[in-house]
């Protein structure tokens, strides 16, 4: 029954696939090179190859050193993996990539598989002793960074040493003279393609490493572009850091699709906007504090009806910013729910946010989501219970050891939920954060919902502190919306309007923003609470 299903599920993919012009189209002749790439360096590895073989002269990357065709992708991607080479890595070696958006971090892990090397995605904003720690559990022996960071890895102890992106001409490691003066030809088919390692979010300390083997399957690509509105030879911005999930999994649809990628070192929301009109992009990817910043744009004038998806992951989706982003830019946003743990869980399309805009939507293809009681066994619709989710590309378990609970090979997503009467899914709140006040429970999320729907906010986040009466009680912080003033009275008599009496915060503590990490979660260990 399983190869049944699994078949099933793969037959769809490859239907889905071909629809958005991800497969097919191709002469025999090119489609016996794809398949030979493919089998040789891995999904990953040839992924810049496959793009040049079909779209050589498309151009691939728009970012702030200009353009960049497949072909010349391609070309530098052979480069890098014969530079590492000779720079004395091989098959087994990892190399860390510490870059904001642009062409290099891509082109870098993209060598790297094709050399049968591992890459390990940084967060830029690690502090240096996150930086190490990761290094050192991770084994990175060659360091890619961009120049900005010189000074946060100076005392690394790296084998391999660093190589410098976007550095003056003339300074030393420069990855481009390394790539200049390297072997332009197909690097020796490694014995397997280097894994990708992905780092947890870490909103609760230094980030975990989750490495995943290169997938075998079509289900991940098949189950976005099931659902969303992707086609060839487009035009695509990536918001979040290509080092999140997130950004690097729409990347590489956008790749295969032979798509323009439009990448930018740093977010600015009106930014954004304008180039949506200068290139007629129609997929934006954000996370959703960048789709509130964008919504927040004043007299924005930037022509975006190319769009056909505003595709939102990475964090909670506020309801009122669902439903204002459709009525602003029209019925193209999809709000995904994963993780880089469990992957791509649920889609929720345009239509299921307009019935319901805090919504996570369906079970995605290939993906098979319960909501589970403390028994293990599914709670009735409507009741909460912990997430937990059965992926097509196994989570091996998290780098320096340990992984997540499973239950019938479903592992745990770490939020607790509820499925609605139609199989939409709600998620309410992570399973770690749940208040328990005078005896009452109150998970965040729906306080925070109420709270993010008031006229006068912009933001906001609700805690639990601790209580003598009480055992714990609320703490709301609430950023203001611009020109806005609003009282701690104003802001507790609207939640008390909506809700129960024990959910109103006791404390409101008004910011001037929330402190938050580049891919949008909000670090609420940051947050004054004592």
């Amino acid at each position: 029954m399983a190869f049944i299903w699994r078949s099933w599920v793969e037959a769809r993919s490859f239907v889905a696939l071909s629809r958005a012009g991800f497969l097919g189209g191709d002469s025999p002749r090119t489609s016996l090179k794809i398949l030979r790439t493919l089998r040789q360096y891995g999904p990953f590895g040839a992924a810049s190859r496959v793009a040049a073989v079909r779209h050589p002269e498309q151009i691939a990357v728009d970012d702030d050193f200009g353009e960049l065709t497949f072909a010349e992708m391609d070309e530098l991607t052979n480069r890098l993996a014969n530079g590492f080479k000779d720079r004395g890595l091989g098959e087994g070696s990892t190399v860390g990539i510490l870059c904001r958006n642009h062409r290099m971090p891509l082109v870098a892990a993209f060598a790297a598989s094709r050399a049968g090397i591992s890459a390990v995605w940084l967060n830029t904003a690690f502090s240096g002793p996150q930086l190490r720690d990761v290094i050192e559990r991770e084994g990175v022996e060659l360091l890619v960074m961009d120049a900005e960071f010189d000074d946060l890895a100076a005392d690394l102890s790296l084998p391999g040493g660093r190589l410098i992106c976007c550095a003056d001409e003339g300074s030393p490691d420069r990855m481009e003279d390394l790539a200049a003066a390297s072997d332009p030809g197909l690097p020796p088919i490694p014995e397997r393609p280097g894994r990708i390692v992905l780092l947890t979010s870490g909103t609760t300390g230094t980030p975990k490493g989750a490495p995943r083997t290169e997938p075998k399957s079509l289900t991940i690509p098949g189950a976005v572009l099931d659902r969303m509105p992707m086609g060839p030879r487009e035009a695509t911005i990536i918001g979040p850091p290509v080092f999140h999930g997130t950004g690097l999994m729409i990347s590489l649809l956008s790749i295969g699709l032979g798509s323009k990628l439009v990448l930018r070192r740093r977010f600015d929301a009106a930014g954004l906007l304008d180039d949506v009109e200068r290139h007629r992009v129609t997929t934006v990817c954000v996370v959703p504090v960048m789709l509130q910043r964008m919504l927040a744009v004043e007299g924005g004038d930037a022509d975006t009806s190319s769009l056909k998806a505003i595709f939102c992951a990475g964090s909670q989706l506020p309801g009122e910013a669902a439903v204002r982003a459709l009525d602003r830019f029209g019925d193209v946003l999809y709000n995904l729910y994963g993780s880089t743990e469990v992957s791509v869980a649920t889609l929720a399309t345009p239509v299921d946010l307009r019935a319901e805009p805090t919504c996570v939507g369906r079970p995605a293809l290939g993906a098979r989501v319960k909501v589970l009681g403390e028994d293990g066994s599914p709670v009735p619709t409507g009741e909460v219970g912990t997430v937990y989710v059965g992926a097509v590309s196994p989570f091996e378990g998290y780098t320096g050891g340990g992984g997540k609970p499973v239950v019938d090979g479903l592992m745990a997503s770490g939020d607790v939920g509820h499925f609605d009467a139609v199989g939409r899914l709600h998620i309410d709140g992570r399973d770690d954060e749940m208040i328990v006040s005078g005896g009452e429970n109150v998970f965040p999320h729906e306080v925070e919902e109420i709270l993010s729907s008031f006229p006068g906010v912009a933001e906001a986040v609700v805690v639990g502190v601790d209580d003598d009466e009480f055992g714990r009680r609320l703490r709301a912080f609430v950023v203001p919306a611009p020109g806005e003033e609003p009282s701690a009275d104003e802001i507790r008599d609207f939640v008390k309007s909506n809700l129960a009496r024990y959910k109103v915060p006791r404390d409101v503590v008004f910011l001037d923003e929330l402190p938050r990490n580049p891919t949008g979660k909000v670090l609420k260990r940051q947050l004054p609470v004592g």
